[in-house]
């Protein structure tokens, strides 16, 4: 269990002041002009040396990402790009960051991006955030007052202007291509790599493109050293994240707590468990949406990090706990899923314009039997051809929660193909 000295977010459910007072108060903005002193080499070793992974979905070391920056530039300026986009169904950590704690951002947007060379930042915010987006508005306002950002930021003699750009609610603006398209002024849609984002990134330059959560823990991270955070959590799988706890449970909730926790003790610890008890429990989606589900014979003992989940053919994804009882239709509940990445998609490549939608129409026959038996292996292996074979990984996202439905819950499957022959025999 966490303990509280080592939580990063302290404001997390809007207790204490949100703004550059309150902040301050806690801890943010402290000693940042040392830190930007040391440079962007001794940032991103730091970064590297804490383990932190992207907490956006894929996991990504950040440090690592951060490296691929040019050390020198070509007369290109360069980007600092913070997905606060946050799509993902039952995902909402990021928002509670821009609402309650905006200066963690802020600050660590700031260190980001001097560790990158970065002398600008665009912060594209998932257009429904409207109130967040203003709080951000408001503590960037106070932070270039107070001389923290702009020109000198803190005084280090690194010039760093940041900006709020607001997305029209995209799911596929997410995806980091898809969002530098969108914040171009074009349609969302991921653009073909290489050449990668560091590479060519938003406006043709040289662009880091990480999450909010990503960057709001580095200030804490270098202030009170990469081993500290290392030390939390397992390894390769370090330090704090928070968890968005959702669905069945007796008291949702978003949590900060260390990476490996087992699932079942966070649920119960925090989330007042499973509504009716932990056997009522039927599945658990880990990581957000488009994660594969996990039965409740995994969920009694699975970790919840990258590796672990990834051992029993899931994910950690956003880190979104998404919990079902046994009162769910977990047929009618994929099926659900499947219209949503149907409806989402971009249309840009044919297997997820074209596959999404056929798995969408088959999923809303199964939720009532009307197929064949052998329509769950083609549904599988159509799956399998949509997935890794597009320019993003919204087609994976849609074969996800098919393929998890398919192996654990087949039997359900059938079971309604049967039946439903049955009645049509008998009329």
């Amino acid at each position: 269990m966490l303990a509280d000295r080592d939580r990063i977010f302290t404001n997390l459910y809007g207790v204490h002041d949100w703004r550059l007072a309150g902040a301050r108060s806690r801890g943010d903005w402290d000693c940042t002009k040392e830190l930007a002193l040391k440079g962007r080499d001794w940032i991103v070793d730091q970064v590297k040396a804490s383990d932190l992974r992207g907490r956006g979905g894929a996991g990504f070391p950040a440090g690592l990402k951060w490296s691929f920056m040019p050390k020198k530039s070509d007369g290109r300026p360069s980007f600092l790009v913070i997905n606060a986009d946050e799509s993902e169904p039952g995902t909402c950590k990021d928002r509670d960051i821009l609402r309650h704690d905006p200066h963690k951002l802020v600050e660590g947007a700031l260190i980001a991006g001097v560790g990158m060379g970065a002398n600008t930042g665009y912060i594209y915010v998932r257009g429904e955030f409207y109130r967040e987006a203003e709080r951000l508005d408001a503590a960037i306002a106070e932070a270039y007052q107070a001389g923290l950002i702009g020109k000198n930021a803190c005084g280090a003699g690194f010039d760093f202007d940041l900006y709020v750009h607001r997305g029209a609610g995209a799911y596929i603006c997410g995806e980091e291509t898809g969002l530098l398209e969108s914040l171009e002024g074009r349609k969302g849609q991921p653009r073909l790599k290489p050449p990668f984002p560091a590479a060519a990134g938003l406006y043709g330059c040289p662009t880091t493109v990480t999450n909010v959560e990503t960057v709001a823990v580095v200030p804490t991270i270098l202030r009170r050293g990469a081993a500290w955070f290392a030390a939390i959590g397992r390894p390769k799988n370090t330090g704090t994240k928070i968890f968005c706890i959702s669905g069945h449970v007796n008291a949702p909730c978003n949590v900060e707590e260390e990476m490996g926790i087992p699932l079942k003790d966070l649920i119960e610890r925090y989330a007042g468990g499973v509504r009716g008890g932990w056997d009522n429990l039927l599945a658990i989606i880990p990581g957000g949406s488009s994660v594969p589900l996990l039965p409740k014979s995994i969920c009694d003992t699975v970790l919840m990090d990258f590796d672990s989940l990834r051992e029993v053919r899931s994910g950690l994804g956003t880190a979104a706990v998404i919990v079902m009882d046994k009162s769910t239709d977990i047929v009618k509940a994929i099926a659900r899923l499947a219209r949503f990445y149907k409806h989402e998609s971009c249309g840009q490549c044919t297997p997820c314009r074209e596959g999404a939608g056929w798995m969408m129409r088959v999923m809303d026959r199964l939720v009532v039997g009307d197929a064949a038996l052998g329509e769950i292996a083609m549904l599988e292996d159509v799956s399998r051809r949509i997935e890794g074979h597009t320019i993003c990984a919204l087609g994976d996202a849609a074969a996800w929660p098919i393929q998890g439905l398919i192996r654990h819950f087949r039997p359900e499957l059938e079971r309604r193909i049967v039946a439903h022959q049955a009645r049509a025999a008998a009329e």
